[in-house]
């Protein structure tokens, strides 16, 4: 991650141990896509003139809290000087066997499109910190999944367990993701942008930007949530299998087809929306 393209500090944007916090994530939800656990991770850190140790030691800090508690091991990197501040961040995951592990390649159709969490939200609180949104008691949840994203490490397990076909982290926009598993699939995705789930206040803000209240969501990346494709006869026992962690719950917004891969979204008139995914660029 590079400052002023996925992140930029001072006040009212991200602090050092923040930045340190979502590098780690953004590794570590890669692992939770695959259903594997974490073991290690590996920081290299490029430091501009001027940064300072307390700051360097700050931002370390913000990735070993995290660390801690996903039960990852951060056993080495390095420290050069760089331009522009930069938090390079290799994890390390493993499972039992391959068979516990899920790919992006799976969906079937036939299958169910399903999310973990909530959306929109890292989109939200993007437009909030960069002055397009204004910052209300509504958008803090809103502002602290931009700042502090939780990896689905639990339920990326849980989900794989549960016999899921095909799953993938939304770092890059529903847009975006979804459309990655249709093409490794070679079927189509059909995502109904009426059905998606959003956090508190990304309905508001949408308004107040002047965009469809399912734009952020499908469009905005960072939530860092999990899409996945399941048997429509699995569905009850995926549901269970998140629902029983305690943190999210799953939403189905869709479905897996034949045709052209790819994705298609539809809103509320069943028309197909065009919609180009997340550019990293704060």
């Amino acid at each position: 991650m590079v400052q002023e393209v996925h992140f930029r500090l001072g006040e009212g944007w991200a602090s050092p141990e923040e930045v340190g916090h979502r590098a780690l994530a953004g590794a570590l939800s890669d692992l939770a896509a695959m259903g594997a656990d974490p073991g290690e991770a590996y920081l290299v850190l490029g430091l501009p003139a001027g940064f300072g140790e307390e700051r360097a030691l700050e931002l370390v800090r913000g990735a070993n809290a995290l660390a801690v508690q996903t039960g990852t091991v951060i056993a080495g990197g390095d420290v050069v000087g760089a331009p522009a501040l930069t938090v390079a961040v290799t994890a390390v995951g493993w499972a039992d066997s391959a068979d516990q592990l899920v790919g992006r390649d799976g969906a079937l159709p036939g299958d169910l499109v399903g999310v973990t969490g909530r959306l929109g939200g890292a989109g939200a609180g993007l437009a909030v910190m960069s002055g397009r949104a204004a910052h209300t008691p509504r958008t803090e949840a809103a502002l602290r999944r931009t700042r502090c994203p939780r990896p689905r490490l639990k339920e990326g397990r849980a989900l794989a367990a549960a016999g899921v076909h095909a799953m993938i982290d939304l770092s890059d926009g529903l847009a975006s993701d979804a459309g990655h598993i249709g093409r490794c699939s070679g079927a189509r995705l059909r995502v109904d942008l009426e059905a998606l789930p959003l956090l508190d206040s990304v309905a508001e803000v949408s308004a107040e930007l002047g965009v469809p209240r399912w734009q952020l969501a499908a469009a905005a990346g960072e939530d860092y949530e999990l899409c996945f494709c399941a048997a429509a006869e699995d569905r009850a026992r995926v549901q269970d299998a998140v629902g029983e962690l305690g943190e999210v719950e799953v939403t189905w917004i869709g479905e897996v087809l034949e045709g052209p891969p790819g994705v298609s979204l539809s809103d509320q008139r069943g028309e197909e929306r065009r919609i180009e995914g997340f550019e990293h660029r704060w």
